[in-house]
C-alpha cells in the first residue's frame, strides 16, 4: 500500500502511525513545511509562495491563508507524482489547509482526514467564559468563515477521524456517518505511577506521597482554566499548609483571544492573587522535558485540569495513566473521559470554591480517594493506550478504507 501523511509539522500527530506502516513494508512518503520528520520516511518540504493579502476582506483572511497552503502543498504533491508516487490514501491534518487541493493530484487517492474541531459562535467554546466574551459580528461572522476548509476537507474526504466524540460532535450531523472515534493514544507503559518518584527544586526534594498539587498545559490561558485554578490555588494553599502547587506551561497563547499588549495570561492572574499567596510554595516550571513533565504528574497528589468546550489535552488522560487524582471541569470533553467519583472528580468549571474545597478534601484524605487513582490508570489503559488500544484500530480503520475504492 502507498499512504502519502500531510501535516504541516510532520510527523504531529502521526508519530506513531506513520513508522508503524513503514515498518510494516508500506511505501510512506509525507509532505510537510517543517517538524522534525521520521528517519526511513521521505518528506516532501514545501513552503507557500506567498504572503496573505493586504487590502483582503478581514472575514476572508483565514481562507486565503488556508487555500495559499494547499496551494503549495498541491505543488509538492504534485512533484510527487511526476516522481511517479501514487498514493492508496492519503492520511492528513487538514488544520492548515494542507490537504484542501490533493484530491485535484490524485482525484483516485482515498482521503483519510484527521477532523479536530468545527468551530461555532454558540454553545462551544467561543462564548463559554462571559469574563472574556463580547457580542460582536464581525467576530461571529470570521469564526463562522474559518469553518470554511473545513467544510471543503468534509466534502473531499473518504473518511475522517476524530479523537474524542465530543469532538466529533462539533461537526454538522450530516457528515457523522464518515467519521470514526479514536484516540490518539498513550503510552500507558511509560507513563505510568512511580512510588519513588522525585522532583528537585531549588535544592528542594519534593515526592510522591507529598501534598503536591499540579495544573499542566503547553500555556497557561483561559482556555485550560488556569484563571480559575489562581483563584483558587491562596485558599488552598491557607488551608493545607503544607502543600505545595507545581505548575507547567508556557507564556504563550495556544488558544483563544491574546492578553492585553505586553503582558501575558499567566503574569495577569498571577499578579491578581499573589499578595494572598506563598510564594515560596508555588513553583512555575515553565514548559519542561517530557521525562520532567512526567515526573510533575508522579509526585502529584492531586491534579487540576480544567478546559472549555474544545479539544481534549493529551495531557488529561497522561495525568490519568500515571494514576494522578484528576479533578476535571465538569465540561463535555473531560465528562467523557472521568466518571465522577469513578476514575476522578468533577467540579463546575467557573466554581473556584468548589475546585478549592474538593484539592483541600483531596489532600487531607488520600487514603480515601485512592481508589479513585487506580481507577483513572485503569481507564487509561484499558481505553486510550497506544499499543493495545489505540494504534490497532487507527490501522484496521485505515486498512479498510484502503480497501473502498
Amino acid at each position: 500500500m502507498n499512504l502519502l501523511f500531510v501535516h504541516q509539522n510532520f510527523p504531529g500527530q502521526f508519530k506513531h502511525l506513520a513508522p508503524h506502516f513503514a515498518q510494516a513494508g508500506h511505501r510512506v512518503r509525507s509532505l510537510a513545511i517543517d517538524g522534525p520528520g521520521i528517519p526511513g520516511i521521505e518528506t516532501q518540504r514545501y513552503k507557500p509562495n506567498r504572503g496573505s493579502s493586504r487590502q483582503i476582506h478581514p472575514w476572508a483572511a483565514e481562507f486565503e491563508t488556508k487555500v495559499i497552503r494547499g496551494e503549495a502543498c498541491a505543488a509538492a504533491a504534485s512533484q510527487l507524482k511526476a516522481q511517479g508516487f501514487t498514493p492508496d490514501v492519503i492520511i492528513a491534518n487538514p488544520g492548515w489547509g494542507e490537504s484542501l487541493f490533493l484530491k485535484d493530484v490524485w482525484p483516485e487517492a482515498r482521503l483519510f482526514a484527521l477532523i479536530e474541531f468545527y468551530y461555532a459562535a454558540r454553545g462551544l467554546d467561543f462564548d463559554f467564559d462571559a469574563e472574556f466574551f463580547r457580542q460582536d459580528l464581525a467576530r461571529d461572522a470570521k469564526l463562522r468563515a474559518k469553518n470554511a476548509h473545513m467544510l471543503l476537507t468534509l466534502e473531499a474526504m473518504d473518511w475522517g477521524l476524530s479523537p474524542t466524540h465530543f469532538q466529533k460532535s462539533t461537526v454538522p450531523k450530516s457528515y457523522h456517518d464518515r467519521i470514526s472515534v479514536i484516540f490518539d493514544g498513550i503510552d500507558t507503559k511509560t507513563v505510568q505511577p512511580e512510588r519513588a518518584a522525585m522532583v528537585t527544586l531549588n535544592g528542594r526534594i519534593i515526592r510522591a506521597g507529598e501534598e503536591v498539587v499540579t495544573f499542566v498545559n503547553r500555556n497557561l490561558e483561559p482556555y485550560r482554566g488556569y484563571h480559575i485554578f489562581m483563584r483558587a490555588l491562596p485558599e488552598i494553599l491557607r488551608r493545607r499548609p503544607n502543600a505545595v502547587a507545581l505548575i507547567v506551561g508556557g507564556d504563550g497563547v495556544s488558544y483563544g483571544a491574546p492578553p492585553p499588549a505586553g503582558k501575558t495570561w499567566k503574569q495577569i492572574f498571577l499578579d491578581e492573587v499573589k499578595d494572598r499567596l506563598d510564594s515560596k510554595r508555588v513553583f512555575f516550571l515553565g514548559r519542561l522535558p517530557y521525562a520532567d513533565y512526567l515526573k510533575v504528574l508522579q509526585v502529584s497528589a492531586c491534579h487540576a485540569y480544567l478546559t472549555y468546550p474544545f479539544v481534549l489535552g493529551w495531557s488529561c488522560i497522561e495525568a490519568m495513566s500515571s494514576g494522578c487524582l484528576v479533578i476535571g471541569s465538569r465540561t463535555s470533553p473531560v465528562e467523557e473521559v472521568i466518571e465522577h467519583q469513578e476514575d476522578g472528580l468533577l467540579v463546575d468549571f467557573f466554581d473556584v470554591d468548589a475546585l478549592a474545597n474538593t484539592v483541600i478534601d483531596c489532600l487531607a484524605r488520600p487514603a480515601q480517594y485512592a481508589p479513585l487513582r487506580a481507577a483513572a490508570r485503569r481507564t487509561a489503559v484499558e481505553r486510550y493506550d497506544l499499543a493495545t488500544i489505540c494504534l490497532p484500530e487507527q490501522v484496521r480503520l485505515i486498512e479498510e478504507v484502503s480497501r473502498k475504492r
